[in-house]
């Protein structure tokens, strides 16, 4: 029952920059996927607030960027042998 559970699809709708979003997604991930929502809502405000002539979707597009180079770091970190990790960090 539990994995059927994990493969459960629901509909779930989440406001990104100002519209909403229809989705459908594992039910196991509807947290995650609200949490990042506010995160990329919250990172976007960011963006609009230190530079306020740029429109919402330029902030969007910023804070699509900001994850896609965390995203490759963490993945290049990754990547990188244990060996390596530590003559990098000396």
């Amino acid at each position: 029952m539990a994995t059927e559970q994990a493969y459960h699809t629901i509909p779930v709708t989440v406001l990104i920059g100002g519209r909403p979003y229809l989705l459908k997604i594992n039910a196991a991930d509807e947290a995650l996927v609200h949490r990042l929502a506010k995160e990329i809502n919250d990172k976007t405000a960011n963006f609009k607030s230190a530079q306020p002539s740029k429109d919402t979707q330029d902030c969007l597009a910023m804070a699509l960027l900001t994850y896609a180079v965390e995203l490759h770091r963490s993945r290049r970190q990754a990547t990188v042998r244990p060996s390596e990790r530590q003559l990098q960090t000396v």
